[in-house]
């Protein structure tokens, strides 16, 4: 009778090993994001649409994937802070600051091309007029801005000497607004028109001579441990880039899209502010990465 060769302990863990990575590459990557503020905020749908453009660049050589909405609804705040456990969040796309990039890991490439560091706002109708009046950011400064408690932006406006009053509730703005408690909501520039007709029963307008400016990147943001996604994302972005279908998202979303066409931009008093929150590694010199906004012909 044969007798069957015993194989040694350490090949046969080799070939167990070898085998469970086999199984994990066969299983689609699953990548878990925030849910959307409510049934109106259409504002992921754009970072949606560049994620899965990023993964699907990689898949051929990386595998598939899987996005998975968060079941509950998270402040930014909250978010970010899931994202650093790595307890129920595996992205979140953010502005950029500082503190989130020492806690986070960044993919250093602007979302929205530096988009909604332009600044227009949301004010109530009856105060149209005395916005029409404002010719410099000293007089501004006499009316008070309405943020999130823990945006990038309400440190921006303090560090720029400009009132803030504050919410930790997205939706409860445009209700302090609507009851007085602040002059004017200051919005990225693709957002506030959708903002409005979602809020018709509230008497806010799109003021439409003045506007903030200044840098502020959003990024994909990811786990400090998880390299991994950060490298196939980045490596995604880079080729979309490169192929022109980056830009071609950019332009061609239904938010953007409506504010480069209708003239909304061009023609408004400017108003420069400084964000000191900006990280030194910010790739300000590579001008691909970059809205300009000389280009706008409304």
């Amino acid at each position: 009778m044969l007798r069957m060769k015993k194989l040694p302990f350490v090949f046969i863990l080799k070939v167990q090993v070898a085998l469970l990575g086999l199984n994990g590459y066969c299983q689609a990557l699953e990548i878990r994001h925030i849910k959307p503020a409510s049934q109106i905020d259409q504002r992921n749908q754009y970072y949606l649409g560049l994620l899965s453009m990023a993964l699907e660049k990689t898949r051929a050589l990386e595998g598939e994937f899987q996005l998975i909405e968060s079941k509950v609804v998270m402040p930014q705040g909250r978010a970010l802070k899931e994202l650093e456990k790595s307890s129920s969040l595996d992205i979140v796309w953010s502005m950029s600051t500082i503190e989130r990039e020492e806690k986070l890991l960044p993919i250093r490439i602007p979302l929205l091309k530096g988009l909604l560091g332009y600044r227009v706002f949301i004010v109530r109708n009856e105060d149209n007029d005395k916005f029409k009046n404002i010719e410099n950011l000293t007089q501004l400064k006499s009316l008070v801005a309405g943020q999130g408690h823990d945006w990038p932006d309400t440190l921006i406006l303090k560090a720029n000497d400009l009132p803030v009053v504050t919410s930790p509730s997205y939706g409860g703005l445009f209700e302090m607004l609507n009851n007085l408690r602040f002059d004017y909501f200051p919005r990225g520039i693709q957002e506030p028109w959708a903002e409005v007709a979602s809020h018709a029963g509230m008497n806010i307008v799109v003021e439409d001579t003045l506007m903030l400016k200044y840098r502020a990147p959003i990024y994909f943001f990811v786990n400090v441990n998880n390299t991994a996604l950060a490298d196939r994302l980045e490596r995604g972005l880079r080729l979309a880039i490169n192929d022109g279908s980056f830009d071609e998202h950019f332009y061609t979303s239904p938010v953007n899209r409506s504010v480069f066409a209708s003239g909304k931009m061009k023609g408004r008093k400017i108003f420069q502010l400084e964000n000191p929150l900006l990280s030194a590694k910010t790739p300000l010199d590579d001008e691909t990465l970059w809205f300009n906004d000389s280009e706008l012909k409304n």
